[in-house]
C-alpha cells in the first residue's frame, strides 16, 4: 500500500510541476503585464570606435539603467557612463515651418523668422553647407540666403497645374515615394544648384473626392491618371541659388515618359536623371550637362516585363573621389550590385546568389569590401555578408536560421546583431568581420518563458501546385491544437507583386495569443511573386494580375484542410491590394474561402492609377484581356459566403468608387453582402474611426468564424 501511494504521489507531483501558467485575459487584451515572459534587451547607444560600443541595459525589474562598452578586442564588457559617448559640440542650424512661416533655428533657439507670407511655405530643406533653404510657395520655387535673410525666386509660373519643385499626385504616390511629401526637387552636393521637376498637369483628368462636413459638402478635385489616362507633362530643371540661370535638361515634355529620383554626382559636375518610357520595360540613365542641359546615355535596362524605377534613392551608390559608383539591378532575376566606371560603362559584377531586399550597409573603400544585408541565405530571414569589390570572397557573417537586424561599427570591424525567429525571441550578440562570435551581450526571454503555455508560430514551406516554388506561410496554431479537430481559419494577407509579408522573426502578439485560445488558425500567406523568388517570380504577374496569387494561395488553403482546417470557415482580410485579393477569393476563389473582410479595395484596374496599374497590366488597350480577367466583376456570378467590405469616402488612393462599382455589381446579381463606410476616410483612419472598424471586424470573426458572441473585453 504504501510504495503503491508513493507512486501515485509522485506522478501526481510531475503532471503538477508540469503544469503551464495560462495567460489571462487581461494580459492578452488589456496590456496587463505578464512577469517574466519577456525582457527588455540592451540598447546599443553607439560606437565609441571601430572596437567598443556603448550598451545601456535595465537592471532591478527595469527600474534602473545601467552602461557598459563592450570592446570587441578584448571580449569584455566594462561598466561606463553615458558621458563617454559625449562629442565635441557643433552649431546645430534647423528650419522650422510654424503658423505657414519659416523660422531659422540656432542650437535649437530661434535666431530669426525668414518668411512673413500669407501663403504657407512647403517642405523646407537646407543646402548641405547649411547656408541656403529651398523651398515651394503656390507651386514655385524659392530659396532663402539665411545670412542675409534674403529671398529669391527662381521660378514664375507655377499655379494650380504647373508645379515646380512639387510633385504631382501619381509622382509623389508612386514614383518619388510618400517620404517625399510632394517635394520634387534636390541639392546639389555643393550647395550651388538645385535640381527640380516641374510637372504640368493640365491634361490630367481630375477626379471629384466628395467631403461630407458642413451643410453643403465640398469637392477636393485631384488630378489623378488612371490606367491609360494622359500622365503629368515633367520637365528637368537646373538652377543656380538664386535664380539667373536656369537650365532644362534636353527631353521633350510632350513625350509619353516617366523621370525618376536624379542623383547629383559627388563633385556636383554631372546630373544622372532617371528616364523611362510609358511602359516602363526600358529603363536609361542619361548624365545631364549642367550647364548646357545636353544629355548622354549612361546607362541602359531593358526587361521583358517591365523594370522598377527606383523611388528611394537605392539604386546608384557613389564611391569616394570619383572612383566609380555602384548600380543595384534585378536584370538576371536576382537583385545583385555592379561596379561600374564613372563613365557608366561597366566594370565587373560584385554579388552573386539569390539575393533579394539588397541593402549596402558599409563600403570599405581602404580594402575594397562592401557589407551587405539581403535575403539570400533564406527568403523569409534578412542576413549579413561581405564581398570584395571585384566580386571575389563573398561571405555570409550572420549565423543561424534567423533574421538578424546589424548594427555595424565603423570601419566594419565587428557589429551587433539582434537576431530572432518566429519561435526563438530576440537576442543580442557583438559578432566580428569574420562571422566570430566575440560576446553575447543579452537575451529577451525571460526566466519563465518556458512555464507559459504558448500558441506555436511557425514558417512552414508548402510546395505550389506546379511544383516550382516552396510557398512561404507563417501559422500561428490554436492554443492545445488537435489536428483531428476542425478549426476556423483567419488569413490576413496584402498580395501585391514584391510585396511579401511572411517573415521568420520574432513577433510576440498578446492578442494573437487571444485568438489562438478562442480556436483560430492564424496564417499569414505568400505567393510565387511576392519577392520570395525575386524577380524571376515576381514577372508571373506580368498583364496577369490577381491570377497567380489566388492559385497558389488556393493551393496553401487546401493544404490547411489536411491540417484541421474548416473548410466552411475559411477567412480572408486585407486592404488596398489586400482588399483586391480578398474581394477575389470570395469571387473566383469561392470554392475555397468563405468570409472575407475587404478594405480599401481596388476593384477593378481600369480605375487606379496609371504608373502603377501599367507597371504590371500595360495599358488597357494593349492588354483588355488581362484587365478583364483581373477584375473582381467578372466574377460577380460566382461570389458566395460573406463579403464585408468597407472604405473610406474621402480615399485619394484607391477611391471609394472601386467598392461602390462592386456593390451595384452585388446588388445587380442579388447577392448578399455587408458594406461600412468611414467618413472623411482616406486610405486609412485614425482615432475612434479605427477603434469602430477593428471592433466591427473583430465581430465579423466572432459571429461567422467562431459562431458565438463576442465577449465585451476584446471591445476596444
Amino acid at each position: 500500500m504504501k510504495v503503491k501511494f508513493f507512486i501515485v504521489a509522485l506522478l501526481f507531483a510531475n503532471i503538477v510541476f508540469a503544469q503551464k501558467k495560462n495567460l489571462t485575459d487581461n494580459q492578452m487584451l488589456r496590456g496587463d503585464r505578464i512577469p517574466n515572459l519577456i525582457q527588455s534587451l540592451p540598447q546599443v547607444l553607439g560606437w565609441l570606435d571601430d572596437e567598443q560600443a556603448l550598451i545601456s541595459r535595465r537592471e532591478n525589474g527595469d527600474t534602473a539603467i545601467s552602461y557598459f562598452v563592450v570592446n570587441g578586442k578584448t571580449g569584455k564588457l566594462i561598466p561606463s557612463n553615458k558621458d563617454v559617448l559625449k562629442k565635441e559640440s557643433v552649431e546645430s542650424i534647423t528650419v522650422q515651418s510654424r503658423n505657414n512661416d519659416l523660422f531659422l533655428l540656432v542650437n535649437g533657439k530661434e535666431e530669426k523668422q525668414l518668411t512673413r507670407s500669407s501663403d504657407p511655405e512647403i517642405n523646407p530643406t537646407l543646402s548641405p553647407d547649411k547656408k541656403w533653404v529651398a523651398f515651394t510657395r503656390k507651386n514655385d520655387l524659392y530659396t532663402i540666403e539665411l545670412s542675409t535673410g534674403t529671398e529669391y525666386r527662381l521660378t514664375k509660373d507655377g499655379n494650380d497645374l504647373i508645379l515646380n519643385g512639387y510633385a504631382s499626385w501619381v509622382y509623389f504616390e508612386e514614383i518619388l515615394g510618400r517620404p517625399s511629401r510632394y517635394k520634387s526637387y534636390w541639392w546639389s552636393p555643393d550647395s550651388k544648384s538645385i535640381c527640380f521637376m516641374r510637372m504640368d498637369d493640365s491634361n490630367v483628368p481630375l477626379f471629384p473626392i466628395v467631403g461630407e462636413t458642413g451643410q453643403h459638402g465640398y469637392v477636393e478635385n485631384t488630378r489623378y491618371p488612371k490606367s491609360g489616362d494622359p500622365n503629368p507633362a515633367v520637365k528637368v530643371g537646373i538652377t543656380n541659388t538664386i535664380g539667373t540661370s536656369l537650365v532644362w535638361a534636353d527631353f521633350d515634355e510632350k513625350n509619353d515618359q516617366y523621370f525618376g529620383m536624379p542623383y547629383w554626382t559627388p563633385d556636383a559636375s554631372k546630373l544622372l536623371v532617371q528616364w523611362m518610357n510609358r511602359g516602363q520595360d526600358s529603363l536609361i540613365i542619361y548624365s545631364v550637362n549642367t550647364t548646357d542641359g545636353s544629355k548622354k546615355e549612361f546607362y541602359k535596362e531593358v526587361q521583358k516585363t517591365w523594370v522598377d524605377l527606383d523611388d528611394m534613392g537605392s539604386r546608384i551608390t557613389f564611391l569616394p573621389s570619383n572612383k566609380g559608383l555602384i548600380i543595384k539591378s534585378d536584370k538576371d532575376g536576382w537583385e545583385q550590385l555592379y561596379l561600374h566606371n564613372m563613365d557608366g560603362s561597366l566594370k565587373n559584377q560584385i554579388t552573386t546568389g539569390n539575393n533579394w531586399g539588397t541593402s549596402i550597409e558599409w563600403i570599405d573603400t581602404v580594402k575594397n569590401i562592401i557589407y551587405f544585408t539581403s535575403r539570400q541565405h533564406e527568403s523569409t530571414q534578412n542576413n549579413f555578408y561581405r564581398v570584395d569589390l571585384n566580386g571575389q570572397n563573398q561571405l555570409r557573417l550572420s549565423f543561424g536560421d534567423f533574421t538578424h537586424n546589424i548594427n555595424l561599427s565603423p570601419k566594419g570591424g565587428y557589429f551587433i546583431s539582434r537576431y530572432s525567429n518566429a519561435q526563438t525571441p530576440d537576442q543580442l550578440v557583438m559578432v566580428n568581420n569574420k562571422g566570430k562570435i566575440i560576446l553575447e551581450l543579452g537575451n529577451s526571454k525571460g526566466n519563465e518563458f518556458n512555464d507559459y503555455s504558448l500558441a506555436k508560430t511557425e514558417i512552414i514551406r508548402i510546395p505550389s501546385e506546379d511544383g516550382k516554388f516552396q510557398l512561404p506561410i507563417r501559422i500561428t496554431w490554436p492554443l492545445n491544437y488537435d489536428p483531428s479537430k476542425k478549426y476556423p481559419v483567419m488569413i490576413n494577407i496584402y498580395g501585391g507583386p514584391n510585396a511579401g509579408t511572411v517573415r521568420d522573426g520574432w513577433q510576440f502578439s498578446p492578442l494573437n495569443q487571444w485568438w489562438a485560445k478562442e480556436g483560430l488558425i492564424q496564417v499569414a500567406m505568400d505567393h510565387r511573386a511576392s519577392g520570395h523568388f525575386g524577380k524571376n517570380g515576381v514577372n508571373y504577374m506580368h498583364r496577369n494580375l490577381g491570377n497567380w496569387e489566388l492559385k497558389d494561395w488556393i493551393t496553401i488553403v487546401k493544404w490547411l484542410r489536411t491540417k484541421g482546417a474548416d473548410s466552411t470557415r475559411v477567412g480572408i482580410s486585407g486592404f488596398s491590394y489586400g482588399g483586391y485579393m480578398t474581394s477575389l477569393a470570395l469571387t473566383k476563389g469561392a470554392g475555397y474561402f468563405t468570409h472575407g473582410l475587404a478594405g480599401g479595395s481596388v476593384t477593378d484596374w481600369h480605375l487606379y492609377d496609371s504608373h502603377y496599374t501599367e507597371r504590371f497590366m500595360d495599358t488597357p488597350k494593349e492588354n483588355p484581356q488581362g484587365y478583364a480577367a483581373g477584375s473582381i466583376m467578372t466574377y460577380v456570378d460566382s461570389y458566395k459566403g460573406l463579403l464585408r467590405i468597407y472604405h473610406g469616402t474621402m480615399d485619394d488612393n484607391v477611391h471609394m468608387q472601386n467598392s461602390l462599382q462592386l456593390i451595384r455589381k452585388l446588388q445587380d446579381a442579388k447577392k448578399h453582402f455587408e458594406f461600412m463606410v468611414y467618413p472623411g476616410g482616406r486610405h486609412g483612419w485614425g482615432g475612434n474611426q479605427s477603434s469602430h472598424s477593428t471592433n466591427e471586424n473583430n465581430m465579423f470573426i466572432y459571429k461567422n468564424l467562431l459562431n458565438k458572441e463576442m465577449p465585451a473585453l476584446i471591445v476596444r
